[in-house]
């Protein structure tokens, strides 16, 4: 009855095991403690999915996100704080380490409280700008809810994301005709010189961010306007550790997860016949943070080998009894391969095959300084219920050296695959070559060989049949004498 006991703990164990695939150890920084009521729900959601939350103060002396030089927790909920600073356990270089050590954040804002000088900073180590006076408030005339923000219009109402550029998978999509609700945000710009940062979510055209502090007359010059306004934004760094920034805290609140919400008239009258429908911000909620604790859009490398073609002139040394040798650290020129990697994306609570989005393709380079072949990695249809196989078959160059098999794949929402493989190219050894006969540019010279051989044993038979005679020699003989 022992081992009865130990499975079924092991089964409870593993339903309650979080899905992320980088840990469950989640640690939540709230100023005021007694206001984690208000956002019961999104911990409640997390909780279900087996994440084992923490709630600690920025004023805690005792807060550290390493222990003994590792990570203490696996990811990090940033609330707005009422204070002008997150204390020295929260300073931009720790945070910037805990992304380094592949930890993951979730920032959020809010336009009621200052974002301290520690966030700023941050975000600007990230390449994101937030206006300069730390109170601006994202506001549409055209785009707002109804029923909430009659005056203020500072209740800004989106559409799902629904595209991003070709290629791009979109794991925030949702219904057709949901709305999110985006309470008294705050704005910020993306730099262009970081490829890692992505918007999520950006204002509409007629949105704009400004101080509700400042004049009227102010407003005229805005912090941004429109689409170059990003609401929320993620970036992944280079070794795969996640960032978010959620521009409003207030859309995780338990009130903006049950509340209905009516469009505006908008522009041209496109909102005229509106009805009210419930927020979409649950959903949304979920997804962001699917993604940015690593439930969604993570990549694996399962088997990667490479072999010479199963021909009838392989190379020497690369061939057995059973067929060619796998990934041999040696090849000869002109060899014939085949390189196949088999990949596979998490999610949610699994591993699944894994298809790249629309037109995108997945590459395979075999470059020495630079690419000396670029191809597309097509599906084998012998891939396993949990992964998908690629594979591309190709001749090496007619160039020695040392080569490089690699596989760089890089997307914006996806993990980053960077496989590479080091093998040698040698020449021809001396018994490789191929024979005279072979080579048609050499038959001129082999004719001409054998014209010369036959010529000469021609020459020789009718020089020997045409011998003088005995009576010729004696003749001769008697002429001299």
């Amino acid at each position: 009855m022992r081992w009865l006991f130990t499975l079924v703990v092991a089964a409870l164990l593993g339903l309650v095991q979080a899905v992320s695939t980088s840990g469950d150890r989640l640690l939540v920084v709230l100023e005021e403690l007694g206001e984690k009521s208000r956002f019961s729900k999104f911990w409640g959601d997390l909780e279900d999915r087996g994440y084992k939350i923490t709630f600690e103060s920025p004023k805690n002396e005792k807060l550290s996100l390493f222990k003994h030089g590792a990570r203490a927790y696996d990811h990090l909920i940033l609330l707005p704080p009422k204070s002008k600073g997150l204390g020295p356990a929260l300073a931009p270089n720790i945070l910037l380490d805990f992304l380094n050590a592949q930890g993951n954040i979730l920032l959020t804002l809010s336009s009621t409280s200052p974002t301290p000088s520690a966030i700023s900073s941050l975000l600007l180590e990230l390449d994101i700008q937030l206006p300069a006076d730390r109170t601006s408030i994202v506001v549409d005339h055209f785009n707002y809810d109804t029923l909430s923000a009659a005056e203020k219009h500072d209740v800004v109402l989106l559409p799902r994301p629904t595209s991003f550029r070709s290629g791009v998978k979109n794991f925030f999509a949702g219904a057709n005709g949901d709305l999110i609700a985006f309470p008294r945000g705050v704005g910020h710009l993306l730099g262009n010189a970081s490829p890692l940062l992505t918007p999520v979510l950006r204002a509409p055209s007629t949105a704009y961010a400004y101080n509700p502090k400042d004049e009227p007359e102010s407003s005229e010059d805005p912090f941004a306007a429109g689409s170059q306004l990003s609401l929320i934004s993620v970036m992944q760094a280079r070794n795969s550790a996640r960032f978010t920034i959620l521009g409003s805290a207030e859309m995780l609140e338990n009130t903006w997860f049950d509340t209905s919400v009516k469009q505006s008239t908008g522009v041209d009258g496109a909102g005229k016949n509106a009805k009210k429908t419930k927020a979409a911000n649950r959903e949304f909620a979920k997804q962001i943070s699917q993604w940015t604790f690593m439930e969604l859009g993570v990549l694996k490398v399962g088997r990667v080998q490479h072999n010479l073609v199963q021909s009838g002139n392989e190379s020497k040394g690369n061939v057995t009894l059973s067929g060619p040798v796998k990934n041999p650290t040696m090849y000869r020129i002109k060899n014939d391969v085949i390189f196949t990697i088999e990949l596979s994306e998490y999610m949610k609570t699994h591993w699944s095959p894994f298809t790249p989005s629309g037109e995108d393709e997945l590459q395979l380079e075999f470059s020495m300084l630079s690419p000396f072949h670029r191809l597309p990695l097509k599906p084998l249809p012998s891939s396993s219920a949990n992964s998908t196989s690629y594979s591309a078959e190709f001749r090496l160059p007619d160039q020695h050296g040392i080569f490089n098999f690699r596989v760089n794949y890089k997307r914006p929402f996806l993990t980053t695959v960077d496989e590479k493989h080091t093998v040698t190219v040698r020449h021809f050894a001396h018994d490789e070559w191929p024979r005279s006969w072979a080579i048609s540019g050499a038959w001129p010279w082999i004719a001409g060989v054998w014209t010369t051989v036959v010529a000469w044993i021609s020459f020789v038979g009718i020089w020997l049949y045409c011998e003088p005679s005995e009576e010729d020699r004696k003749g001769k003989a008697k002429k001299v004498q």
